[in-house]
């Protein structure tokens, strides 16, 4: 059992690494508090003025942030949905004993370490060009005429980025669980006469109840924050179609040189995202008492 004179010695060793912490944290937000409520332009240097609130009315009801907004939702729950959806059956091929299998997981969990900009460039340029890419190539064997993909489906082309790079992830996480899964359960269902189909519903997915929550909100997280592949591919555009809730900011700050107004909309992104987490983790919490 610590003594107090060993605890009293381990909170002075840990204090500087936790006011270390705190100052990281807390310098960022109040300054980012400080210019939400200026009028703070980069271009008109010298003209700072306290304006209160007028930055987060400006930036709530500006038509921009509805359709960023709409453009955050569509992003997230279309990637989360493909990951999920192809990454059980994925899980469960790769859960098979076959030849090479270990080459196999390593290539299907490979784009999870491409960096984002880089996958980016390679389905923008390799991938899904109009006139050299491979689609396009695809389609002219079938006569078909090639797809203009970052203008006529600019927002599908976006989801299937994002969702190639995060598959292998839910993929890993689906598969790890299955490996953990009860044999015996399943040896007693064969024995009971129980098929495939009926395993896999009655007993499987039970199974991946648990991780795919802790996939969905692991992901969520951080699909709520791309930038880099919108940023390199469409530039938020056409218009604003691929424009979320991160690129807005961006363009507030650094195309339109708004401080002000972008700090405003990146407390706005702040406390969306502290919602959707707050319902997410209540989702995950009654998953894991379950």
């Amino acid at each position: 059992m610590a003594t107090q004179q060993t605890q009293g010695l381990a909170r002075m060793l840990l204090a500087p690494s936790v006011i270390l912490l705190f100052i990281w944290m807390i310098v960022p937000l109040a300054l980012t508090i400080y210019f939400s409520t200026l009028h703070y332009s980069l271009l008109d240097p010298g003209s700072e003025s306290f304006v209160g609130l007028e930055n987060f009315q400006y930036f709530l009801t500006d038509p921009a942030f509805l359709a960023s907004l709409k453009n955050t939702l569509v992003l997230v729950g279309a990637v989360l949905a493909i990951t999920i959806l192809l990454g059980v059956p994925f899980a469960l091929l790769l859960d098979q004993p076959v030849i090479g299998r270990n080459i196999v997981r390593l290539m299907v969990i490979a784009p999870f370490f491409v960096m984002p900009t880089v996958s980016a460039l390679v389905w923008k340029n390799l991938l899904m060009h109009p006139v050299s890419g491979l689609f396009a190539w695809i389609a002219s064997l079938f006569g078909l005429p090639a797809i203009d993909w970052f203008t006529d489906a600019p927002m599908l082309a976006v989801i299937l980025i994002v969702a190639w790079q995060w598959l292998p992830f839910a993929t890993l996480i689906l598969l790890t669980a299955l490996q953990s899964q009860d044999g015996e359960q399943k040896e007693a269902a064969e024995m009971d006469g129980a098929g495939a189909v009926s395993t896999f519903i009655y007993l499987t997915l039970p199974h991946l109840a648990r991780p795919i929550t802790v996939v969905i909100l692991i992901e969520t997280i951080f699909l709520l924050t791309v930038f880099a592949e919108i940023f390199v591919t469409t530039g938020g555009g056409p218009g604003l179609q691929t424009t979320n809730i991160a690129f807005l900011i961006y363009s507030q700050a650094l195309i339109q040189f708004d401080v002000g107004n972008a700090s405003a909309g990146g407390l706005v992104a702040v406390v969306i995202a502290n919602i959707v987490a707050f319902f997410l983790v209540r989702i995950v919490g009654r998953n894991l008492e379950a």
